[in-house]
């Protein structure tokens, strides 16, 4: 497994947990040290029992030395980061493509080259093209086999899989990750086979249409504070139409998180390049970023039009409950605003607040607990709904408080006992 980052790590987790001996290679020298100690990169409940279960039986390890990791394996996974490249909103591939080259010189026999990262149509024919430049005589097939694992959840997608997508055009190749797999036809998982550039754009096109589905609610949201409506209620009563479901239909202040916003950009972009531009991605894209600035908005006219030497207390950095990841958080663009138009942070949050300091004003204080955060404050406002917000005693954080504007994005709470606990509620979507 090349990368120990969130999707190699945890990849590499369960497939040790399938009984399959997985080797890890990653460059990050801090990363593996930590990774050595039992200790890991990132938060992802039940990772760290499962990752030490199985370097005690033998089955994970972990190294810096891609050629000896390689030498002899039936299987290579590639799961490098792809970020949205600088300036153009494509995906950088550069650490893809350098994996690629430091395989094909490692591989001792046949072996199947996989890419796990997400990465647009085209590039694993472009490793196999690297391999077999750089190895002529290297014998091995590619497949694409993307990652549907939501983060706070992995293992059990993972583990019990909606489906996997497998695309692949050898039957040589076919058996490998058949094999690898092999549990998953035990419990009956669907296993999709493909063509190579079908598996690639699939996990795009998920994204994409998922990303959607989170813009059209928010959208739906204003829509009814404008008309009176609920959007609870509106969300569950097109929810239940089996043709739409009910996931992925709850209002908040945009999507974040290390998929969404790069996938769906990276789709606008392969589209286009293709020329077959996709008009409702590109409208999904724009909407989400228009509405993390907005939410800044929302918190300032609740305050009367002016946040300047006000507290505001921020409960919930991350882009969603149990994960610690702050890529593209919704919180990075509210907090920003309120901080540079004056307002004083005090901010709380489980697992995110290291992380968060890379990307937070420098003046934010960060707290030991919701209710520390909202000591003083003269206004709350709760942007990921992690649940230790949601069992928090309206009464206690009003007598801790010293204002009573409470902005809740996720509409975490009811609002009636919000009302009469003195506060001053504002939710997403409500009348």
């Amino acid at each position: 497994m090349i990368g120990g980052g969130y999707v190699g790590l945890v990849s590499a987790a369960c497939f040790a947990e399938f009984g399959i001996e997985v080797t890890v290679v990653e460059a990050d020298r801090q990363k593996l040290d930590a990774l050595h100690e039992g200790r890991m990169p990132i938060y992802e409940p039940g990772l760290e029992k499962l990752v030490a279960e199985n370097v005690t039986a033998g089955r994970l390890a972990f190294t810096g030395e891609l050629p000896q990791a390689v030498a002899g394996v039936e299987a290579v996974f590639i799961a490098v980061g792809t970020p949205t490249r600088r300036g153009d909103g494509h995906a950088d591939l550069r650490y893809v493509y350098a994996a690629a080259e430091q395989v094909a010189q490692a591989l001792t026999g046949y072996a199947v080259i996989i890419t796990k990262s997400t990465v647009p149509v085209g590039t694993s024919r472009r490793i196999a093209e690297i391999v077999r430049a750089a190895r002529p005589d290297a014998e091995f097939d590619v497949a694409s086999n993307p990652e549907f694992l939501r983060e706070g959840s992995a293992i059990g997608d993972f583990m019990r899989p909606d489906r996997v997508v497998i695309g692949t055009e050898s039957e040589r190749s076919r058996e490998v990750l058949r094999t690898l797999y092999r549990p998953l036809y035990l419990i009956e998982a669907p296993i999709v086979f493909t063509n190579i550039e079908t598996a690639e754009l699939t996990k795009y096109a998920a994204n994409a249409f998922l990303a959607m589905k989170v813009t059209f609610i928010n959208e739906m949201a204003d829509l009814c504070e404008k008309v009176g409506a609920d959007v609870h209620d509106v969300a569950r009563g097109i929810g239940l139409d089996g043709r739409i479901g009910r996931k992925f239909l709850h209002p908040g202040p945009g999507y974040g998180g290390s998929c969404f916003p790069k996938d769906t950009l990276a789709l606008v972009r392969t589209a286009q390049d293709y020329g077959a531009p996709s008009r409702l991605v590109e409208a999904t894209v724009a909407v989400n970023d228009a509405r993390k600035s907005n939410m800044a908005m929302r918190v300032i006219s609740a305050c009367g039009g002016s946040v300047r030497g006000k507290t505001i207390a921020v409960l919930g950095l991350t882009f969603k409950p149990e994960t610690d990841d702050m890529r593209d958080a919704p919180s990075i663009s509210i907090v920003a605003r309120l901080a540079g138009d004056g307002a004083i942070i005090r901010a709380f949050d489980p697992e995110g607040m290291e992380q968060a300091r890379a990307v937070l004003p420098d003046n934010v204080e960060y707290c030991q607990g919701a209710l520390d955060a909202a000591t003083g404050a003269d206004a709350l406002v709760l942007i990921t709904e992690w649940n230790e917000f949601r069992a928090l005693s309206p009464a206690r954080l009003r007598e801790v408080m010293r204002g009573q504007v409470l902005v809740d994005l996720r509409n975490v709470y009811d609002p009636a006992a919000m009302r009469q606990a003195g506060f001053a509620y504002h939710g997403v979507g409500r009348a």
